[in-house]
């Protein structure tokens, strides 16, 4: 696919300094870029590569100040992230549309799919479930009875999906992703055994939803575990029964979330973070990286540590923390001189 400098700034709402003829037909990291590739500057981190990157076009915010000569065709854009996620969707998009059953497949009886269905070697679909229009469903992958997976979703090898889930429209489900699978609840009978608590629920997941690989998200013991629409998850993230995560929330490798904890719309929550059972956490919170949290958060809050509390009340607990040893040496020294009088 080779697109010239005014093709793509049309594409973009961009305005082109430069050579508006020059064209690519790659993308490349700004640092690494080559003739005729494209890149983007997003981060003032790599600001320097930009005059020294051998990319034939770099994509660069409109208000960013040129500093040195540079020897590429820029354009301007009110987002460069935005702008070259929309330009990786586009050649994206050009690669061989799969479609169609594969040979050793299995789709049983009963089961309602609609035009456009890709379904990949060794993968199987028990009975009664519905698969809409345009889904992707790749090899090894396990669908229960009674699920329904709604249009132009994708979900990559290997993953399961237990019995009664629902997935909507839009959804992207990488390799190893279990979703529907027991809760972990026992009871200790009087003699001091582990009886398991049996779980009837479901898991729901809205439309628009990306979950990375190696992901559980367990079945509700009764009533749903919701993941509500436009959430995005990154890989090995462990979701509790009864869990419901709010809209466009966003969650890094590694979280751990409890049972029956509710997370409202776009919150943030970084890397290998754990969140208690039967909290409530509000819209819009950041959830630092390595953070316990172990009660309920208001909206509009930000938080770290463990337990976590207030973002910028760990900062300041840091700066002390970090010069205690010297702290405890100026008490002694004054204990000693009390002491001494």
């Amino acid at each position: 696919m080779k697109l010239n400098a005014i093709t793509i700034a049309d594409m973009l709402g961009g305005i082109v300094e430069g050579n508006n003829k020059v064209f690519i037909d790659k993308l490349s990291k700004i640092e690494s870029g080559e003739k005729n590739s494209l890149s983007f500057l997003g981060n003032p981190k790599y600001n320097d590569f930009l005059y020294t990157s051998n990319s034939s076009i770099i994509i660069i915010d409109k208000k960013l100040k040129i500093e040195k000569p540079v020897k590429c065709t820029l354009i301007r854009v009110n987002d460069p992230n935005e702008s070259f996620s929309k330009l990786l969707n586009h050649f994206g998009s050009d690669k061989k549309q799969l479609i169609g059953i594969e040979k050793h497949s299995i789709i049983e009886k009963n089961v309602i799919y609609k035009n456009g269905l890709f379904f990949g070697a060794f993968s199987i679909c028990k009975s009664n479930s519905k698969i809409g229009r345009n889904v992707k469903i790749h090899s090894q992958v396990f669908i229960g009875e009674n699920v329904v997976i709604g249009d132009n979703t994708i979900i990559y090898s290997g993953v399961k999906i237990y019995n009664n889930s629902i997935i909507g429209d839009s959804c992207i489900i990488h390799s190893g992703t279990v979703i529907g699978s027991d809760g972990f609840g026992f009871n200790l009978d009087k003699n001091g055994n582990q009886i398991k608590v049996s779980h009837n629920g479901n898991v729901i997941i809205e439309d628009d939803v990306e979950i990375g690989s190696n992901c559980t998200i367990d079945k509700a013991t009764l009533g749903s575990t919701i993941i509500k629409k436009g959430v995005k998850m990154d890989n090995l993230i462990q979701v509790a029964h009864n869990v419901i995560i709010g809209e466009n929330t966003v969650i890094a490798a590694c979280v751990g979330i409890a049972g029956s904890t509710t997370i409202g719309k776009n919150c943030m929550i970084g890397g290998q973070a754990g969140v208690g059972g039967h909290l409530t956490i509000g819209d819009r919170v950041m959830i630092q990286a390595q953070s316990g949290v172990l009660r309920s958060i208001k909206s509009d809050t930000s938080v770290m540590g463990y337990p976590a509390i207030k973002y910028i009340d760990y900062n300041k607990s840091y700066v002390h923390f970090k010069n205690l040893p010297s702290i405890i040496k100026s008490l002694e020294k004054i204990f000693k001189n009390n002491k001494d009088v």
